[in-house]
């Protein structure tokens, strides 16, 4: 069963990596505000200052 931990973080990963992108098309296409997606990106992941940072919703 090794690598039984791993294959579960990078189920995460993949899947932040997926919900991440779904929140940014949604800013882009104006269906959801800045703080709104901000603080759900806060909530969902330990970097999202630096995402936060290069997509410009620090409004």
């Amino acid at each position: 069963m090794a690598g039984t931990e791993r294959r579960r973080e990078l189920r995460r990963r993949r899947q932040r990596v997926v919900k991440t992108r779904k929140i940014l098309d949604r800013v882009k296409k104006g269906s959801m505000s800045k703080d709104t997606a901000a603080r759900k990106l806060r909530r969902m992941t330990t970097g999202a200052d630096v995402i936060i940072q290069r997509e410009g919703l620090n409004a």
